[in-house]
């Protein structure tokens, strides 16, 4: 597999130092950049595989860089940040940011990471094509990797899309928060567990549009599950 060219977003040198150094001593790709509107233009010329982001930028907030860039490109974002609170994870996830990352980070997991959203590129596209699932007013194209709510497109992140396929294909069973991050990022460190909770509320937000239906249900302490509604 050929190594992906990584956009490294990060205004403190020491941090962006020990990234691409990281990266580069791994033998990845990269190109670096210190300011909002210098990553929005690289993003843009430069055409990255992936997006290792910081929120704290000197020029524009790290959220909107976000948003722009999913204006017109899918690329995997993982956001690098000092924010910790479940508030600021949920604003960037909601921009369309695939991974969140609480500094400090240790060497090891940021390269996890990096391991498993290649390994989400390598399979994009490897999803079931002969099938459409439908619950109630919730449709999922797998072949086309879309969902639908009635028929309006649900605005999913690659994780988003990712979890409900996964809650889907074991409907009215309760998949483990262990299971469900080992699935999506290959491991189970205490802030996949705070990712998964992110991710999951912002796929209810998006999925249980009526208030009096319920699709995901939590089973605290083991997992979610997805209700066959009728």
């Amino acid at each position: 597999m050929n190594k992906p060219l990584i956009l490294v977003v990060e205004d403190d040198s020491t941090v962006r130092n020990l990234i691409t150094t990281t990266l580069k001593s791994n033998d990845y790709r990269y190109i670096s950049a210190p300011s909002g509107e210098a990553a929005i233009g690289a993003a843009s010329s430069q055409q990255p595989d992936i997006v290792f982001l910081d929120l704290g930028l000197p020029d524009i907030d790290g959220v909107e860089v976000i948003k722009r860039i999913r204006s017109w490109s899918q690329m995997p974002i993982i956001v690098i940040s000092a924010r910790s609170e479940d508030g600021d994870k949920i604003a960037a996830l909601d921009a369309g940011a695939d991974d969140y990352l609480t500094k400090p980070f240790s060497v090891a997991e940021l390269l996890a990471r990096l391991r498993v959203t290649q390994r989400r590129l390598a399979a994009l596209g490897g999803t079931s094509a002969e099938s459409v699932f439908r619950n109630g007013k919730l449709t999922i194209d797998y072949g086309a990797g879309c969902a639908y709510f009635g028929d309006a497109p649900l605005k999913l992140t690659p994780t988003e899309y990712k979890l409900l396929c996964l809650l889907a294909r074991d409907v009215g069973k309760v998949l483990t928060h262990t299971y469900l991050t080992d699935k999506i990022w290959g491991s189970s460190w205490e802030s996949d567990m705070a990712s998964l909770r992110v991710h999951m509320a912002t796929l209810r937000k998006k999925v249980e549009k009526d208030p009096d239906v319920q699709y995901i249900q939590t089973h605290i302490g083991i997992g979610y599950r997805m209700l066959k509604v009728e």
